[in-house]
């Protein structure tokens, strides 16, 4: 079991004010390695296809970007983690917080 389903305490994400209290929070929501294996590829397809949209000019990759990293998140949270995306209690914090799971996942501090 993991710390949330131990606790049975519901956090209220909107009721969190900064970062640095929410990230901890986003990385309980994350607990599933699986959910947070997606995660890492729905950022990587993003980065690519920004990279794809800033050398072809084409916009329909900036489409695709958020296709591949908002779908590949939903399907680890309703199909691993079993719980609501982060990004619909606190969007920008939860993208904030994609970001520094993806670079905590590559240099190590979380498991991949």
């Amino acid at each position: 079991m993991n710390t949330r389903e131990e606790s049975n305490i519901e956090v209220d994400a909107t009721a969190i004010h900064s970062f640095e209290a929410f990230y901890p929070f986003y990385l309980n929501e994350h607990s599933n390695v699986t959910c947070r294996r997606l995660h890492f590829l729905g950022s990587t397809l993003s980065l690519i296809c920004l990279t794809m949209l800033f050398t072809t000019g084409k916009p329909q990759y900036f489409l695709y970007g958020l296709l591949c990293g908002y779908g590949c998140a939903w399907i680890g949270h309703f199909g691993f983690e079993k719980n609501k995306p982060a990004s619909f209690k606190r969007p920008l914090y939860s993208f904030m917080g994609d970001w520094v799971m993806y670079k905590d996942m590559w240099t190590g501090k979380i498991k991949f």
